[in-house]
This record gives C-alpha cells, structure tokens and sequence, in this order.
C-alpha cells in the first residue's frame, strides 16, 4: 500500500491507488523475469538479478518527477552515486515495441528516439542548479550500429551535484501521445551510496575523474591510482553503514592495499589530500 521503503540513510517513497491497483514511485523486487514482455512484468530487471549476481534491487515507476529521501548522517552531504539499468517491462518495449509505444528507432532504424533519466537535488528546500542526465536508450546517433537500450548495471556519478537532502528523479521520451509519455516510466537501481556525513569542508572531487581503485571487484589486492596526492594523503576504507574499517598513509601515486580479510560485499575507498576528498565504490568479491 502507499508509505515507502527505507533501507540505510534513504527513504524510497512510494503511493499506492486501491481504486487502480495501481501504484508509483519505488518498489522493491527480486524478480527477475528477462523474457516476458509487458507490465504484468513490471517489477522484472533486464539484467536477471541486482548489481554484482544481488538478489534485490528497487524500481522507479512514474510519468511525473518523484523524490528519494536522504535520512539521518546523508541529510546535507554530497550523494556518491548508485548503478542503474532498465527493468524488463521497458528494455523490451522499447527493444521490440508493443501497443502502447514504439519501437525505438522506428521501422528503419533512423527514428532520433531517446529514453532520459534527469537526477536534480534539493538542498534546504531549493532545487539545486546542476542535474545529471542518464540516457537509458539513445538512438540519435548518425551511425546507427551505436544506437542502444541500457541492458548491464552502469554507474551513475552524482557528485557533481554537491550537498544535497533529496533527490528528484523525472523521466522523459521521445515517444509521447495524447496522455503522456508512451514509453514504460521505468528503470531499475542498486547499490545507492550515500557519503553519510564522511565528507568534510574539503573540495569533494568525482572519483571517476581524480581516483581510479583496479581491479574491482577484487579478492585480494586493489590498487589506487590519483592525481590528488600530497605529503598528506591518506586512504581510509568504510562499510557502507559508515563504519571505518582501516586507514592507511598514501604518498605515492599508486598504492597497493590488502583485502583478502575483508568479508565479500561493497566498501567505500575514500582518498584525502590536504584540501580534497574523493570516494569511490568497491566490491569484495
């Protein structure tokens, strides 16, 4: 019925219409159902399962914008990102059309369709100016053989928006009708991974520009390479609960750490200058 999910530092919210049986905004799902077409397979992920083989994942569903809540330590700090792919529902719509909507591209293959995910942020009640966009089907390109419908988890940066108390998520298509967008409002998300109050007044840098951690996942040794080092560096690994599990000096440009004792599942990599601070997602495997 109508409430929400919370799980960690977010709230997912969601409604729910008795009259409809209808409902938008967030669920949460473990199906995995890559071969059935239609909305009766809503809740499915194109993928066969969460990000990195996980058995649970949250879906979005709405034609209007919706919000994801940050709680307690996230409230007012800067959102690391989260991986994201379409549900079943749309890949196949889109992919293959249906009654309702096209197919993407058209009957040549030359139609400029686009699927669009727009993320804004609200922090102290005003919108924030940046927003990021995600394309989960873009077939505007001149050469068609690079036209795609988003069918593997991929990671989305939302760094750039900065300090942040909620997100805003809206969709929007090329396929629209008398009533609306005609394509499925769906996609799918995992591993969202909030900073949890872990940032500080330092300058927060995306850690797909100034940080890379290889190989990952790994089962024994990551390796980090930055251009942020000085004589104060250090690198600090965290659960994603926000707890601190080791930290280490780092004065060289790459540096190799042990994880071998480390229980599978994701940590959070967070290197420290002087004046900037960047984290990045790694999985244990």
């Amino acid at each position: 019925m109508s409430g929400g999910f919370e799980d960690g530092n977010i709230f997912l919210p969601n409604s729910f219409n008795p009259e409809f049986n209808s409902w938008s905004g967030w669920a949460i799902s473990s199906q995995a159902d890559t071969l059935t077409p239609g909305f009766m397979n809503q809740h499915s992920v194109i993928t066969g399962s969460g990000y990195d083989g996980s058995s649970n994942f949250a879906v979005f569903f709405s034609s209007d914008p919706r919000i994801l809540e940050l709680r307690n330590e996230a409230i007012g700090n800067p959102v690391e990102g989260f991986y994201i792919t379409n549900n079943t529902y749309g890949y196949l719509s889109m992919r293959d059309g249906d009654s309702f909507a096209k197919k993407f591209g058209g009957v040549t293959g030359a139609d400029p369709d686009y699927f669009l995910l727009t993320i804004k942020g609200y922090h102290d009640g005003e919108l924030v100016a940046d927003s990021v966009d995600f394309y989960l089907a873009d077939y505007r390109f001149d050469d068609n053989t690079q036209d795609y419908i988003v069918k593997d988890w991929t990671y989305v940066d939302l760094l750039s928006l900065g300090p942040v108390d909620s997100l805003q998520f809206s969709l929007s298509s090329t396929d629209n009708g008398m009533f609306g967008m005609n394509t499925p409002a769906y996609f799918v998300m995992d591993n969202f991974t909030t900073t949890d109050g872990l940032t500080s007044t330092k300058e927060v840098v995306s850690a797909r520009e100034w940080m890379r951690v290889y190989p990952n996942p790994s089962s024994e040794f990551i390796r980090i390479r930055s251009r942020l080092v000085d004589e104060n560096s250090f690198i600090s690994i965290y659960s994603l609960d926000g707890s601190l599990i080791q930290q280490a000096r780092y004065n060289i440009e790459e540096e190799a750490i042990n994880v071998q004792h480390l229980p599978k599942g994701s940590y959070l990599i967070r290197l420290e200058t002087t004046e900037k601070v960047s984290t990045q997602l790694f999985i244990k495997s």
